[in-house]
């Protein structure tokens, strides 16, 4: 368990907490680039680490990222006119350019330099492996974008998908580093009656056709930090087969690599638009081959899919984003006899059979009435690290893993193996944890 002090710390993210520093160090996967499709396009609203943002496609095809709020008379600049490479207020005509200089300010008299006084905050924004990424942080201190291997690959080998999610990225990112749960939160007894999404992931199987993730619900774990997270190993015993290991990658400050025993393969990113909701960006690829339109079928978030709509927050403020069908309101769609006589959960998504865990623990879960056991191992190194970069940035240490991009080209492993000790097992299949983009 945590105290309510350190809970605090890891979860809060706002502008000038210590948390909101370190994330704001890394660039933020913020949007999907098809959400702005064109130039002139209509803008957008978003909130990222708490703070209220427009997103526009200049005339010249970039993407801008300001402040919401015009700094003349704080008018919403989500209703501005997208024209000539920048957002103009409506209220006054004001504009501004995508690195938040006023280009133009026909309130005033010809003959002022008032505009060469007045900016707006706006953020720095690349597009690679199909999203829009914004760095919020120091000027002096921004990095190159990560080596993402599911950036690299082309566009048709991979599907990237956004959704909402109402709880805080802590215990969103958790769940999955969390990987005994998926002996019990994941299991199918009748496979047959799965959706098509579910039977088309691949998993790995002994001669007798059980599935090795499922034949021993309390691994042993070992985690080894790395100067980009950690990574750590998950080792099941699978009978005269040896061990089944999945290693899994965490990546700073909240992103997933998951392993599978065949392409394709991703992870997710979990980012926060406050301390109650995040934006989380899913990530699959396959760096041998293009997706078929069945598998990118498939690989949508949820079986009912996502709608893309306005979302308000709890103040009232909406943001521009997708939305799943199964949401807390609607208890996920549970289904108590598919519960009975199908799967764990009642639930037919694998995605939403952790939402709906990690969602229901409260917007912010309460880490001072947790009891942790070995299975939480991977959970406990996450809270740690991340505590310790926020208190070294506060101390003036800047974290390492931003400014090397090179240290996020990994992989995870999924292999059967008669090794029991995890560093041989690495050094082993070493050759498996690389990229080749």
């Amino acid at each position: 368990m945590l105290t309510q002090t350190d809970n605090e710390l890891l979860t809060k993210t706002g502008p000038g907490t210590p948390m909101g520093e370190v994330f704001r160090r890394f660039w933020q996967p913020a949007l999907l680039s098809s959400e702005l499709p064109a130039p002139d396009c209509d803008p957008i609203r978003l909130r990222l680490l708490g703070e209220n943002l427009v997103a526009y496609r200049d005339t010249n095809g970039d993407v801008g990222v300001m402040d919401f709020y015009c700094p003349h008379r704080r008018a919403g600049m989500f209703f501005g006119r997208n024209e000539e490479c920048g957002l103009r207020c409506v209220y006054h005509g004001w504009k501004f350019d995508k690195d938040g200089n006023c280009t133009d300010m026909p309130s005033e008299p010809a003959e002022s330099n008032f505009k060469d006084k007045v900016k707006i905050t706006a953020y720095p924004a690349e597009e690679a492996g199909d999203v829009v990424w914004i760095y919020m942080g120091p000027a002096e201190s921004k990095p190159a974008l990560p080596d993402f291997e599911w950036t690299k690959v082309p566009s048709e080998n991979r599907v990237v998908t956004r959704w909402i999610q109402q709880s805080n990225c802590m215990q969103a990112a958790e769940g999955e580093i969390d990987t005994s749960h998926v002996s019990f939160n994941h299991r199918w007894f009748n496979m047959k009656n799965a959706p098509d999404s579910v039977k088309s992931l691949p998993r790995r199987e002994n001669k007798d056709g059980k599935q090795l993730n499922l034949m021993d619900g309390a691994p042993h774990l070992t985690v080894n930090e790395t100067n980009y997270g950690f990574t750590y190993g998950s080792r099941r015993a699978v009978e005269d087969e040896g061990y089944y290991w999945r290693i899994t990658q965490f990546l700073l400050p909240m992103y997933s690599l998951i392993p599978s025993p065949d392409w394709p393969r991703g992870g997710r990113g979990w980012v926060p638009i406050d301390d109650e909701n995040i934006s989380v960006i899913q990530y699959s690829y396959n760096a041998e081959r293009p997706f078929t339109k069945l598998e990118r079928e498939h690989r949508r978030s949820s079986p009912e899919g996502l709608k893309y709509g306005k979302f308000t927050l709890d103040d009232g403020y909406i943001i521009d984003t997708f939305i799943p069908a199964r949401l807390p309101e609607n208890d996920y769609l549970i289904d108590r006899e598919m519960q009975r006589n199908d799967n764990y959960t009642g639930i037919a998504s694998g995605r939403e059979q952790d939402m709906a865990m990690t969602d229901t623990m409260g917007a912010v879960a309460d880490r001072t009435k947790e009891h942790l056991g070995t299975s939480d191992t991977a959970i406990i190194a996450a809270r740690r690290i991340l505590l310790k970069l926020a208190r070294d940035l506060q101390e003036g240490t800047e974290p390492y893993a931003p400014q090397h991009p090179e240290v996020f080209a990994v992989r995870a492993i999924d292999v059967v193996d008669h090794e029991g000790d995890f560093d041989k097992l690495m050094v082993e299949h070493s050759a498996l944890s690389k990229t080749t983009f």
